[in-house]
């Protein structure tokens, strides 16, 4: 041994090594499985904070949520077998959103392995579909290594998330060895021959789309682009829940390629003769269940630039593959000598048709939900953080609510419900001088509401608006139009959500019509606590343009 190596178990070896590499904050449950590392975080508890979380799957959006916010991998704790379990829902989020997330749970001892022990998995092999990397450390003295090559994983090519499995014993064990210096990202450049190219594209197009998506930007990138694409006159959208990558109030912004996407929007990706889409992976909700361009060779010039290499031709083959970091692409793409506002009109005509489209439009019931989200929109400060999770109470936030700024936007691409709660209270927690506001189905609220009280413990005030229309609605639409009248599964009898969360020692409203609401939402505000307001919506109200009565009568009429 070493004379300058310190003797350490390895709870404490793991501890440090996260310190090392720039950690500030990490979520989890605590479980028995990893005792020595919360021994090893009390004497870091100045420099790392361990967020207590409630349920493991709130604990791992806290942390998916957390690194799309900073920027930084999201750091999350979990014990074994069902532990494990819960949380594989954040990890699954982080994994279709391209964030990077380390991910470290507890595991039995070395001398109990494959005799299924308590709680014993394997997570090599359940967790090696959904990360970019699970592996189990064996030896306390071999921490620095995995670790160090953990967040090189996370943070290298796509971002995603990497999973570490921590058998007992040797947590408990002591070794005597270095920390590995903080992690460094490569980042792959584009070469001149690719950004040549793309310059003989542009300059030759016609009818242009830029759009925007995936994990890996920082807001110097975006802002970069953007005074480029502003430069240039070129027409710019985002991918799906990437609506904050391009301050939507800019002339050149058209909207957003995703759900319930804007038809003339949708004709436009069509028509494009160029469609330049750096970072997003053209997945199944970013090209409408994969219709808007042709598979495997898309009509359009397609100009796929991305961080992983694997994800070039996956489904499309492009006229132009690039491999490159965004913050290195968009370095190169300011260079490209191309003839200002050649595009004008037909920015002004797009910017037109999302004006358009952006307006709320009247629905059944008292309570006009679409007003509600533009007055948000108008209202809130500029950097206030939208969460929301799945569900069709999100078509209204997508549609109405103009997002103003990069990571304004905390929302899961893989659709996943639960998320609009834990990503609000680790944004609360992570930026508290900011406004956050979650917006929840009633059915999406209840799946992770308990993490109210972690809200609590923390003092982290989010305003919650939980969108209640009695139903599954998003299931319930998709049954109208295939099994017209035959509801099944899909009705919910709610509890009174202002009194759940008075029962927290936050403060609760109910607001049942359009007039009631900007005095309620100022209330939650001035309360200084953690807060919900119910907004009871006319059930018929399915979508900001349909109704559940005109869905069914249209399926009937098809019959």
């Amino acid at each position: 041994m070493k004379a300058d190596l310190r003797s350490r178990h390895g709870g404490r070896i793991l501890a440090d090594a996260l310190a090392g590499h720039g950690v500030r904050t990490a979520f989890g449950v605590p479980g028995e499985s990893f005792l020595p590392v919360l021994d090893g975080l009390h004497d870091l508890k100045d420099r790392l904070r361990f967020i207590i979380c409630r349920q493991e799957g709130g604990a791992s959006y806290m942390a998916e949520a957390h690194a799309k916010l900073t920027g930084e991998p999201g750091v999350l704790f979990v014990t074994r077998g069902p532990g494990a379990t819960n949380a594989s829902v954040g990890v699954h989020t982080a994994f279709q959103d391209s964030t990077p997330m380390l991910v470290f749970v507890g595991q039995v001892g070395n001398d109990f392995v494959e005799r299924e022990a308590f709680q014993e998995i394997d997570y090599r092999r359940m967790y090696g579909p959904l990360t970019k990397w699970a592996a189990q450390i064996d030896r306390a003295e071999r921490i620095p290594e995995y670790v160090s090559h953990a967040f090189h994983a996370a943070t290298s090519g796509r971002p995603g998330p990497v999973l570490l499995a921590l058998p007992e014993d040797m947590l408990f064990s002591e070794a005597a060895v270095a920390d590995a210096p903080r992690y460094r990202t490569p980042a792959p450049a584009p070469s001149a021959a690719d950004m040549a190219e793309l310059e003989k594209h542009l300059a030759g197009a016609a009818q242009p789309l830029a759009i925007l998506g995936g994990g890996g930007w920082n807001p110097k990138a975006l802002d970069t682009f953007r005074a480029w694409a502003e430069a240039v006159s070129l027409p710019v959208a985002c991918s799906f829940r990437c609506q904050d990558f391009y301050d939507n109030r800019r002339p050149n912004y058209v909207g957003d390629v995703g759900v319930g996407i804007n038809p003339k929007l949708a004709q436009r990706v069509k028509d494009a003769d160029v469609l330049l889409v750096i970072g997003a992976r053209l997945g199944e909700m970013t090209t409408s269940g994969y219709t808007l361009l042709e598979i495997p060779a898309p009509r359009q010039k397609l100009v796929h630039v991305h961080a992983g290499a694997e994800e070039l031709g996956r489904v499309y083959r492009a006229e132009l593959p690039i491999n490159a970091a965004y913050p290195q692409f968009v370095e190169a793409l300011v260079k490209l000598k191309l003839e200002g506002a050649k595009w004008k009109d037909q920015v002004k005509a797009a910017r037109a048709q999302y004006e358009a489209w952006n307006a709320p439009l009247p629905m059944p019931g008292a309570l006009q939900y679409g007003e509600i989200a533009r007055w948000l929109s108008d209202t809130l400060p500029e950097d206030a953080i939208i969460t929301n999770g799945a569900g069709n109470f999100a078509i209204w936030l997508h549609r109405h609510f103009r997002y103003k700024g990069w990571r304004t936007q905390l929302a899961p691409t893989s659709g996943s419900m639960g998320y609009s709660v834990p990503a609000a209270v680790a944004a609360k927690i992570a930026q508290p001088g900011r406004t956050v506001v979650a917006v929840a189905g009633d059915g999406e609220f209840l799946m992770n509401g308990q993490e109210l009280a972690t809200a609590m413990q923390y003092r982290a005030p989010v305003v919650v608006l939980v969108v209640n229309n009695g139903m599954y609605g998003t299931i319930r639409m998709h049954q109208e139009r295939e099994y017209p009248g035959r509801v099944s599964g899909t009705e919910l009898a709610n509890p009174d959500f202002a009194a759940y969360a008075r029962a927290f020692g936050g403060h609760g409203e109910t607001v049942r019509a359009t007039a009631q609401f900007q005095p309620a939402f100022e209330r939650a505000l001035a309360s200084g606590k953690p807060s919900v307001i119910e907004l009871k919506i006319d059930p018929e109200a399915i979508t900001p343009s349909a109704t559940l009565s005109g869905v069914r009568a249209a399926a009937l009429a098809k019959k």
